[in-house]
């Protein structure tokens, strides 16, 4: 199939990998080229523009950073929509706003396009192993189209109704990693000035009812000091804010959430560290 990719960063370069893997023509565009190279040793063609990455493609799917950089690759003048068929499949992969992804439909549909929002879940390591968690939303029988192509880099696929639902979906997964990341943190804190064995109580743990994703992926990387980003800590603070938001339209207190967003601002806005992956949130007790 040949599929045009918008966004080579940490995750979506591991997609690409896995798609190039699975026989799939893949042109991508990024806005530093740079960024780009390893997907285009392994043979994915470049695009100048996100409309030339549209262009004579089946599929055409997009991850970046933030809602701003969507509505860019969206609406710019070099734009997915000035430049897409109705023949074509747009899969939004950007953890963003649910609001955006409604807007991209409504204006999809205004130009006879199928659209979905599909953010996943999984970082670094789902990508590059092909285990990512997406969820939908749109129309479910685009889903069921190309959800074949979607196998190739997912391991589960949940379908969570009309546009905006997976964003929806995601931000509850972000709600839930935020308390993790906090609890994995202060856990470490505490076993660290008990004087415990840290590596022997990140198994311990592991092996319990407090097991998570965080700890069993992110505990090893703190203890061996590797704080690259299977997730940049300064996407994570942007998802808790649009959590926290959609939580005021619904007229939720999220007092724990918002701690988790303090938190990630001192790190990020205050000390710089957004570049960081998230679970450099240990830096605020640990030098």
């Amino acid at each position: 199939m040949k599929i045009g990719f918008i966004g080579t960063g940490v995750m979506g370069s591991g997609i690409i990998n896995n798609l190039l893997k699975n026989g799939n023509e893949v042109t991508v565009y990024n806005r530093t080229k740079a960024h780009a190279q390893e997907v285009l040793d392994n043979g994915a063609r470049w695009a100048d523009s996100p409309a030339a990455a549209t262009k004579n493609n089946d599929i055409v799917m997009t991850m970046v950073g933030f809602p701003q950089d969507v509505e860019d690759i969206y609406y710019g003048e070099n734009g997915i929509l000035n430049a897409a068929t109705a023949k074509q499949v747009l899969v939004e992969m950007t953890t963003s706003k649910p609001s955006l992804a409604q807007e991209l439909d409504r204006d999809s549909k205004k130009k006879g396009l199928r659209i979905l929002d599909a953010p996943v879940s999984g970082g670094d390591i789902g990508a590059k192993n092909g285990t990512l968690t997406m969820m939908v939303g749109g129309k479910k029988s685009v889903l069921e189209e190309i959800k074949p192509l979607l196998a190739q880099f997912t391991q589960k696929i949940h379908y969570f109704g009309p546009a905006g639902s997976g964003q929806h979906a995601k931000m509850a997964n972000q709600i839930m990693i935020a308390g993790t990341m906090t609890g994995m943190s202060e856990m470490l804190v505490y076993a660290k000035a008990a004087g415990l064995d840290l590596p022997e109580v990140i198994k311990t743990v592991s092996s319990g009812a407090g097991e998570n994703w965080s700890l069993s992926n992110y505990g090893p990387r703190i203890l061996k000091n590797d704080y690259t980003p299977g997730f940049f800590a300064k996407h994570f603070l942007k998802d808790l804010r649009i959590a926290l938001e959609e939580a005021e339209k619904m007229n939720l207190d999220l007092p724990a959430t918002r701690e988790a967003k303090h938190l990630y601002e001192i790190l990020v806005d205050e000390k710089g560290l957004g570049n960081d992956g998230t679970q450099a949130l240990i830096k605020l007790w640990w030098r």
